[in-house]
């Protein structure tokens, strides 16, 4: 799977459901990509398309069962790959690192708000 595929899972993972026009925006690519992603993707059985109850006209890209588990799949994998990391830290390195998360958790947060706008 591509990174932009991936990130795009975690995107609609993160924040609901979102139109292709959106999802470009937020992954950097044009929306002629967007939707060719995103026909792979629903080919796949990891997203859906949808018509939004608000409004008629539009139609939004939403995770299905399957994608919402290879995200969570890939999240934990990742976990269980530094966790296994930080086994190999020394304690003053793993403290440091514990009173660091705050602030990279504030600043994680600072970017999804900036990267992908108010939800909608």
């Amino acid at each position: 799977m591509s990174l932009t595929s991936a990130a795009t899972l975690a995107t609609l993972h993160r924040t609901g459901p979102r139109r292709i026009t959106d999802l470009a925006a937020i992954e950097g690519v044009t929306q002629p990509a967007m939707t060719v992603l995103v026909r792979v993707m629903e080919e796949s059985g990891l997203v859906e398309r949808r018509g939004d109850a608000s409004d008629k006209r539009v139609t939004l890209v939403c995770l299905t069962e399957a994608g919402a588990s290879y995200v969570q799949t890939r999240r934990q994998a990742g976990a269980d790959a530094f966790a296994r990391l930080i086994d190999d830290l020394a304690d003053d390195e793993v403290d440091a690192l514990v009173a660091a998360l705050p602030a990279l958790a504030h600043l994680a947060e600072l970017e999804s708000q900036d990267r992908e706008g108010p939800k909608r």
